[in-house]
């Protein structure tokens, strides 16, 4: 029987050797045997890892065996912290550049297309692809099985023989042989397994992510709207992440029936008819744990839908953190935040106890079916002897495998059919219809853009088209602006020549490539350089024609870095008007053929805008067709043809002469624009025409004026020497070992530790308890059945049975306590975790990534640093994912899908790199260290049939044996945990590591510094020596202002992009604390009062409007602080009443993600709402009127002036008509001020800068360009 069993084991580990080793990829028998052993540590030693690919494509067959092919790259990190690009590139069948292409046309063979692809098309798909490696995996678990098996099997005659009873000559060294084989065959195929398997999980973690990548680029804007960014986040980083774990479970489920079958032939051999009892019992712990495992299951559905709902809100609100600390919502966020997570807490709390009594189960199995095995011997008559005794238990041991298995793989399968279902419904959602756009080759049609009754709808359930009856037909070279009142249609009707917009009925022919400028920047993290060049080559010449037209020259002289400055995530180090100059930039360097403009002259003051229209559109682009939504009229009569919109129709069309004779809609918007002109000339007393004409010899519109010129030099002076560094720095990564304190910490976070050391009591009792009721039964038995008992056989089991209940309670005892504890510490690191980030300045979001925060969730030197890049290279694969979904629009636009696609692999690969080396790193240690133990376990065996029988207790030498069977197991465990705990332990100390941001001041000061309740009364604002940098390692942007805004006064703050007119409204806020200088309000220094105090008491219409999912209710009243009839008030006086009272819910209508489903007018009209309920005393406009036409303007502004007559009202604005009814102007200029007093005064000094900015506006507004 031991040589079938020996013979079959190594038959199958030279199959393995020979064949499946063999033929991973082209290896040659040619490469010296130890290749990837010598030559590859001077290799790694001598270039960069990244510049390589994995020893492991190309080693040889005994370097494959003993996975001496990593070895130089833990000692390489022994020697120094590893960083990425010290690890090797991946096999191109683990990478995804490599495999994702073959799987993808798999998928395409097989369903047709992505969005046909079901749950079990998906599984199948998967297996198909690796069918080799489950073959393969396979082969080595039944080789691991066989031989785990070999062992028990043996230990009844290797106590036989050392009782004297040897069957043949040299039997102790047949037997020690067997044993020593049979632990090296386990060890090698286990190794091998595990690897082969974590393999494989990578390459599918690779493929999904891709895949699902993939799907998001082709979206359709009404699938889009089923799930949220922070779900679709949810997909790469938990469901694909399970879907690649399980296949480490893959092949249990016939892995359990060999395993009983093995034990139960064991057993028989032992016991005779008493392995029927233990069958029995076996199948009932079994049947036991599936009631367990489906529970589990169950859980775990849950606690999934309820992470997706947080993360979900957690996301959004990162996002928007800029205005939930400016109007003092952060904390309100916050708790609803924590509200989910408790949700959340409750599926884990019970998951966790069902897997606490499932472990329970596991540990308490092998001791019932022990008990009852022995007793049925008692009772049917079956003598115990120690040596079959022994065996049995040694049997036991290896059944709970199987029976924790059983339970844990029912779980496993459920959570990951979730997963699977998850992520077959995503991708079975629609894409964007292919035959919405009939593409006509370039140059092949006089015709750009041609719509023959184009009817189309975001909602096609909708019985209301968006647009309706659109006609419309622009020949090559035309420029057309498209204009009407806020909601009319505008960026949908762009939306539709993009091919985003579904259609319903009608022809729609574009013929040549686009370019898209969006209403809202989208701008990537990463240079500005990149974000121009988008992909294309750098072309010196039109790179510096491009920066020239978007006036981006004087502004990268500004910047730190030039054009190399790192962007923040959302461009947050940028200005809105530098945000949008850099996607006009990106547009016209794109060199297409059309160009569309989403109103992006809005986001620039009244110079900028005149340079951009003259320089961009009737410059660069005066040969292109473009196409462009304004809300300026003064763009309009140089188009070739204006729409005019109204309720998703044009309602005219024509040059600007004839719609001026035609009709009412055109007329509206003119005429408020006139209104305007009006009151500035009535203002000016009529000088401004006058000196239009010198003006346009003194204005230079590139906008290098001598005096900027000097302010420039003047702030790198006064910079000069201070350190420089960009916003967005590397994520911080702690090296080397991690300290005692982070592991004190968490031991100590929850009950203050006192629970850990009744674990550790309870531990060591279960451990004397198990060992001592095996020394128990071994030394109370006979040798053999000649011997009589040294005890009734009623007593030893009774004392056995006692001892059995012991341990068992103490493992119930210690996962209870591990559960209560890591629950309780998991819960207090989430809140202490998140107030932090709540808490934290606004400089810490601009320069972290939302992605880098998302990703804080739960050998040695090697190891540890692999598993810390395996953390820092997820958060670019969340980040990069998180920018796509944002603006997939322009991605589209610019054709450059399958640039953001290899972009992705390059970012999964790197996930992967570590991710595989530390696979491997892993089981590299673990083959040494069974290596190590086989050796001493051998030493034992010799010494125990060495020396003369009498002098060793057969029994208690068998019982030595049957722990030094485990003895592999028992090492790789101890230091597999130990250096599982340090890599999870990283986990902890990246969560601490948010622990320690710097807070902002506190919210609420001590009592007797807080503001009275009616404070501020008269809403002056004094500004002194004011001086303000955004971080350390940046220069200066506000260089000492001083100034007085006098209570009840409306003062106009204006000046050039990026001169610090919003740098000043966040100092007044506190979102930037000040370098030097104080702001004082009604005699209070705000730095001396709590920030809620103080953001509670004033109000803000921002620059980017802001909707948060949910409903309208929600986003006017977030803190739920006023009547229904109050915020229906709200909604009339700022024009929005009618447009929710059309909508079924009305209140309570739902708002999707950022708000997609209202225009940006609607979303800057809410803002508006919000500061009508709060009636503050202080308000600051900061670019409110952007996204409105001039008539919606107008009605703003009589809104405000009618509702905020007492009120200090400070209004930035590009539009110069905002400004000119104001008591006061400030005029800024690179950080300083250039001018500060009445409109009146400063259009009288015909030197002003502000008259320039008036004139320019005048000359702009009444002149063809």
């Amino acid at each position: 029987m031991v040589s079938v069993v020996v013979s079959f084991c190594v038959s199958l580990l030279f199959f393995y050797v020979g064949y499946c080793v063999k033929n991973e990829g082209d290896r040659t028998l040619q490469e010296p045997l130890l290749n990837g052993n010598y030559g590859n540590a001077f290799e790694l030693r001598e270039t960069k890892g990244s510049d390589t690919v994995t020893p492991y494509s190309n080693a040889g067959i005994l370097s494959l065996l003993t996975l001496s092919w990593v070895g130089p790259l833990i000692a390489f990190g022994n020697k120094k912290t590893l960083d990425l690009e010290d690890l090797p590139q991946l096999d191109s069948r683990d990478s995804a550049a490599g495999a994702f292409p073959i799987f993808r046309d798999k998928v395409e063979a097989d369903s047709g297309a992505i969005n046909r692809v079901t749950t079990l098309k998906l599984v199948k798909l998967l297996i198909i692809l690796g069918w080799k490696e489950i073959l393969i995996t396979g082969f080595l678990a039944l080789i691991n099985t066989c031989a785990s098996y070999v062992g028990p099997y043996l230990i009844d005659s290797f106590v036989q023989y050392l009782g004297g009873k040897r069957l043949y000559e040299n039997q102790g060294y047949v037997l020690v042989s067997a044993f020593i084989f049979s632990q090296l065959v386990k060890c090698l195929s286990q190794k091998h397994w595990y690897f082969k398997l974590k393999q494989h999980g990578v390459r599918i973690r690779a493929l999904l992510v891709t895949m699902i990548y993939e799907k998001t680029l082709t979206l359709s804007c009404q699938s889009r709207q089923c799930h949220t960014s922070g779900e679709i986040t949810n997909f790469i980083t938990v469901d694909v992440e399970r879907v690649g774990f399980f296949t480490w479970y893959m092949h249990d489920g016939w892995i359990v029936v060999l395993e009983v079958t093995l034990a139960l032939l064991i057993l028989y051999k032992n016991v005779g008819l008493a392995s029927i009892a233990s069958l029995v019992t076996t199948i009932i712990v079994m049947l036991a744990n599936v009631p367990l495992g489906s529970l589990q299951g169950k859980f775990q559905k849950k606690l999934m839908d309820s992470k997706d709902t947080r993360m979900k809100s957690t996301s959004e609100t990162l996002r928007n953190m800029r205005i939930l600390k400016l109007q003092g919502w952060e904390m309100k966020f916050l708790s609803k935040i924590i509200e989910l997570r408790d949700a959340e807490q409750g599926w884990l709390k019970k998951s966790l106890y069902t897997s606490a009594m499932t472990q329970f189960f596991y540990y308490g199995a092998s001791t019932v079916i022990s008990v009852v095995t022995f007793g049925t011997c008692m009772l049917i008559g079956i003598p115990l002897e120690s040596g079959k005794i022994l065996s049995s238990i040694a049997t036991f041991r290896i059944l709970q495998g199987p029976i924790y298995s059983l339970p844990d793989l029912i779980s496993m399968t459920a959570k990951t059919k979730v997963s699977l279902d998850r992520i077959a419904s995503f991708l079975h959602l629609d894409d964007l219809q292919s035959d919405v756009v009939e593409k006509l080759p370039p140059g092949s049609s006089d015709t750009s853009i041609e719509v023959v009754d184009g009817n189309f709808s975001w909602d096609l359930s909708s019985p209301n088209p968006t647009l309706q009856n659109i006609n419309l037909k622009v020949f090559h070279g035309m420029k057309v602006a498209v204009c009407g009142t806020v909601g009319s249609g505008k960026s949908t009707l762009l939306s539709c020549v993009l091919g985003e917009l579904p259609k319903i009925s009608g022809i729609l022919k574009v013929c040549g490539t686009k370019a898209y400028v969006a209403q809202s920047p989208w701008i990537q993290s990463g240079k500005i350089e990149d974000n121009i060049l988008f992909g294309e080559h750098m072309v010196r010449e039109r790179y510096e024609k491009v920066l020239e037209a978007c006036s981006l020259k004087k502004d990268l002289e500004i910047l730190p870095f030039g054009d190399q400055t790192v962007i923040g995530e959302r461009g947050t180090n940028l200005s809105g008007g530098q945000k949008q100059r850099i996607q006009i930039a990106r547009a016209l360097y794109r060199d297409a053929d059309i160009y569309l403009f989403d109103d992006p002259f809005s986001a620039v003051d009244a110079h900028t805008g005149s340079h951009l229209f003259k320089e961009c559109l009737l410059g660069v682009l005066s040969s292109k067709t473009v196409i462009y939504v304004t809300h300026q009229v003064e763009f309009l009569p140089t188009a070739d043809l204006i729409l005019v919109m109204k309720d998703g129709k044009i309602t005219q069309s024509g040059k600007y002469d004839e719609l001026l004779n035609i009709g009412t809609d055109f007329m509206e918007l003119v005429g408020a624009h006139r209104e305007a002109l009006s009151t500035l000339e009535s203002l000016d007393g009529g000088k401004t025409s006058n000196e239009i004409s010198t003006l346009e010899e003194d204005v230079n519109i590139s906008g290098t004026h001598e005096e900027a010129n000097k302010e420039v030099q003047n702030g790198n002076a006064n910079d000069k020497g201070e350190p420089k560094g960009q916003i967005v720095q590397e994520e911080e990564r702690e090296k080397g070992k991690v300290g005692f304190s982070v592991y004190w910490k968490y031991i100590t976070t929850a009950y203050g530790g006192a629970f850990v050391l009744f674990i550790l009591l309870a531990q060591i009792l279960f451990q004397v308890l198990q060992i001592g009721s095996n020394y128990w039964m071994v030394w109370e038995t006979p040798i053999s059945a000649d011997v009589k008992p040294p005890v009734e056989e009623t007593t030893l089991i009774e004392v056995y049975v006692v001892l059995a209940i012991g341990s068992s309670l103490c493992i119930l005892v210690i996962e209870l306590l591990l559960v209560t504890v890591g629950y309780k510490t998991a819960t207090i690191l989430f809140n202490k975790m998140h107030l932090c980030i709540f808490r934290a300045p606004m400089s810490f979001f601009d320069s972290t990534p939302s992605g880098r925060i998302l990703n804080r969730r739960y050998y040695l030197p090697s190891g540890r640093e692999l598993s810390r890049l395996v953390g820092v290279s997820r958060a670019p694969i969340i980040q990069h994912f998180a920018e796509t979904i944002s603006g997939t629009s322009t991605i589209r636009s610019f054709d450059q899908q399958s640039r953001f696609l290899e972009t992705n692999m390059k970012l999964v690969d790197g996930y992967s790199r570590p991710k595989f080396n530390m696979a491997v790193a892993i089981e590299w240690l673990g083959l040494r260290l069974d290596i190590l133990s086989s050796i001493t376990f051998a030493f034992s065996l010799i010494f125990l049939i060495s020396i003369p029988p009498g002098i060793i207790n057969p029994g208690i030498a068998g019982l030595a044996v049957t722990y030094g069977l485990s003895i592999n197991a028992i090492t790789y465990t101890v230091i597999w945990s130990l250096c599982n705990l340090e890599n999870n332990i990283i986990s902890v100390e990246r969560i601490l590591q948010h622990t320690t941001i710097p807070s902002e001041p506190p919210l609420v000061s001590e009592e007797e510094n807080r503001p009275d309740p009616s404070w501020p009364a008269y809403g002056k604002v004094d500004i002194r020596n004011l001086q303000v940098r955004y971080a350390p390692h940046l220069p200066l942007v506000l260089h000492g202002l001083t100034c007085t805004f006098h209570g009840g006064l409306k003062t106009g703050i204006v000046g050039r992009t990026g001169s610090g007119k919003s740098t000043l409204m966040q100092t007044l806020f506190r979102l930037i604390e000040p370098t030097a200088g104080e702001v004082i309000i009604d005699r209070i220094n705000i730095s001396t009062i709590g920030l809620h105090d103080l953001r509670s008491r004033l109000s803000i219409i921002p620059q980017d409007p802001t909707m948060f999912e949910g409903t309208v209710r929600s986003n006017l009243d977030p803190l739920e602080e006023y009547t229904d009839e109050q915020i229906w008030e709200a909604l009339d006086k700022c024009q929005l009443g009618d447009e929710v009272r059309k909508k079924e819910g009305r209140l309570d209508s739902s708002v999707s993600e950022n708000g997609e489903n209202w225009s940006m007018g609607q979303r800057q009209l809410v803002c508006l709402g919000r500061v009508l309920l709060k009636k503050s005393k202080i308000l600051v406009l900061d670019e409110a009127t952007a996204s409105v036409d001039t008539a919606t303007d107008n009605l703003i502004q009589q809104t405000l002036r009618q509702h905020f007559t007492d009120s200090t009202v400070i209004t930035i604005a590009h539009r110069i008509t905002s400004v000119l009814d104001s008591d006061m102007v400030l005029l800024l200029s690179q950080g300083l001020i250039e001018e500060y007093d009445s409109p009146t005064t400063l259009l009288e000094d015909k030197s002003s800068s502000f008259g320039k900015l008036v004139a320019e506006y005048t000359m702009r507004s009444n002149s063809k360009f």
